[in-house]
Formats: structure tokens, C-alpha cells, sequence
């Protein structure tokens, strides 16, 4: 019987159980995947914690790569022996074997393998509608972008500069801050030891950047504001630290922007998907962006996995391996 992570309530990673599943023919629109890459992500956090709400019991996780095993009825988009790769509710990609909607799966290039796809289908797409669609970088301009060790921070790094793209990034640490630079990174500021937009007025010598990217949520907030130039948006994306509390319009000083972007909006339809994840493997494909995959664990071991993502012990990508 194929096994799964499933939890019956939010908390910790210690709710986490790796137990027996059944898994039935799959229903109509549904596919059967067998997964042979899991990618873990900081908002499988959110919902194993109950910051993002969902029934339960459920299982876990957004993102993953494997074989189609069985379609359902109405599925022409992949046919079984496929190889695909997916991200995007409902959460359950954490299991060796899952039925899911076809929507949200897409047929992996032969360029592609398993494991760099469930490091990179989240991540990838995250940054490619932050750089495509959300804010769309030109050669020549500076920005700030926070995490730049995280897994979506090395993917950044690299998609920045093959835009032409000046890259300041915050680590919070200095071998991260190495690793970024490595990646691409122009300037790396320390966000524990420094004034974040203080380096930032300094690098950009007063000017300041027109977009910050931040993952980071309720630390790095207000120093994001303080980095942006007049009209400059800030595009929030994640809660790392904790969710940014309630604040005044006014402190909207500069005439600036935030917007809080979702992959799954940007994915919601078919054509999105498609144009998206064909941009993802062609930087991939060309060696123009680079998949770090720092860290494996078996699936058994998800709760230790959880416990070093939240203690900030991992840098790169993670894959978890049925």
C-alpha cells in the first residue's frame, strides 16, 4: 500500500504521519501520479500551521514530478506513461503515489529530470511571474530582493542577471550571503547586522530601487518600504517571518505600491500555465538559470525536513524522495 504524509491537525511539524494510504481509480478530470520527486516549500508551512486555513485531515504539500499512472474521464491533456511535473492545490504531494486534478500538471521537456522539476515547478514559476508579470524587469534597473540564498531567492538571482538586471539581495548570514553572490547576486546585505535601506541608499547611491521583492513578511517590511523610490512597488509574496500586521495607508509615503501577488491566480488558467512553465524550462534548458537542490530527504523524514526549512538550516532547494 503506497504511503503518504497526512495530518489530522495543524501545529508543528511533529503532526506530521507517514502513514499506509488508499488510492482508488482516479474520478473524473483526475490523474494518478506517481511521484518521484516531492519539492518542499515554506508555504507547505503555512498550511501544516494553519496560517492557511483547509480541511481536515489532509495531506501536504503543493509541488512534484513523476509518471501518470491512470487518467480519469475528460483528461486529454496528458495520457498515462507521461512524464509531468505540477504545482498547485489541492495540497497532497507529499505521497508516493496521489490522484489530483489534471489541471495544474504540465508534460516535463526530456531535458528536465524528476528531481530538478519538483525543486524548481514552485519556485520557477514564482519568480517568472515576479520578473514576467507582476513587475517586469528591464535591463539596466536595481532592485532589492530579500531571501536571495532561499530557493526562490537562487532561482532570482540568475533570472535577474540574464535580464541584465542589477540584484541587491539580504541574507541572513554570511556563507548565504556567498552563496548569493555566487548566484548572481551584485550586492548581498546582512538584514540582521545592517540597515537594510540605509546599504540600500548607499549602493544605489540615493536613489533607491523601483521594486522590492519580499518573501520575508512582518521583519523586513519596513525596511522594504524605506527601500523604494517614489512610485515603487513592493511586491510581498511570503510570510517567513511571521504575517505583516495591519498598517496605515499613510504609511504609503512616496505615492508607492504594494501588491500581493499568488502563483495559483497567475496559473489559473490553462494558456497561463502553459506560456509560464515553457518560459521556466527554456532558462532552464539553456543553462541560463541553474537548479540548486542543497538538500534530499526520504519522505519518511519530512518532519526533520520541516524542522531545518523553519530553523533556516537550508539554502537552495529541497526535494523530499518517495
Amino acid at each position: 500500500m503506497p504511503k503518504a504524509i497526512r495530518i489530522e491537525r495543524t501545529g508543528g511539524p511533529e503532526v506530521m504521519q507517514f502513514v499506509d494510504v488508499e488510492v482508488g481509480p482516479p474520478g473524473p478530470g483526475e490523474v494518478q501520479v506517481r511521484n518521484h520527486a516531492v519539492g518542499l516549500n515554506y508555504i507547505d508551512v503555512y498550511f501544516r500551521s494553519g496560517l492557511y486555513p483547509m480541511p481536515l485531515p489532509a495531506g501536504v504539500g503543493l509541488e512534484g514530478a513523476g509518471v501518470v499512472t491512470a487518467v480519469g474521464a475528460g483528461v486529454n491533456t496528458v495520457k498515462v506513461g507521461d512524464r509531468v511535473a505540477y504545482c498547485g492545490q489541492p495540497p497532497g504531494s507529499y505521497a508516493e503515489l496521489r490522484n489530483m486534478p489534471a489541471a495544474p500538471l504540465v508534460k516535463l521537456p526530456k531535458s528536465v529530470g524528476f528531481d530538478t522539476a519538483a525543486a524548481m515547478m514552485l519556485k520557477g514559476l514564482t519568480v517568472q511571474y515576479l520578473f514576467r508579470r507582476t513587475y517586469k524587469l528591464q535591463r539596466g534597473q536595481t532592485i532589492l530582493f530579500h531571501a536571495a540564498a532561499g530557493g526562490v531567492g537562487l532561482i532570482a538571482m540568475q533570472w535577474a542577471k540574464a535580464l541584465g538586471v542589477t540584484v541587491i539581495g539580504t541574507a541572513g548570514s554570511e556563507a548565504k550571503a556567498k552563496l548569493a553572490r555566487d548566484f548572481g547576486a551584485d550586492h548581498v546585505i546582512l538584514y540582521n547586522k545592517e540597515n537594510v535601506a540605509e546599504r540600500v541608499r548607499e549602493i544605489t547611491r540615493g536613489e533607491m530601487v523601483p521594486v522590492v521583492y519580499d518573501s520575508v513578511g512582518k521583519d523586513t517590511f519596513q525596511g522594504s518600504i524605506d527601500s523604494l523610490q517614489p512610485f515603487g512597488l513592493l511586491v510581498s509574496f511570503g510570510n517567513a517571518s511571521g504575517p505583516v500586521p495591519p498598517l496605515p495607508l499613510t504609511a504609503l509615503k512616496g505615492s508607492l505600491y504594494i501588491t500581493r501577488p499568488s502563483l495559483m491566480a497567475h496559473t489559473s488558467s490553462r494558456e497561463n500555465l502553459e506560456t509560464m512553465s515553457a518560459d521556466l524550462f527554456r532558462m532552464v534548458s539553456s543553462g541560463k538559470v541553474r537548479i540548486e537542490i542543497d538538500q534530499r530527504y526520504a519522505l519518511a523524514d519530512t518532519v526533520r525536513a520541516h524542522q531545518d526549512l523553519e530553523a533556516r538550516r537550508t539554502t537552495g532547494s529541497t526535494v523530499l524522495l518517495p
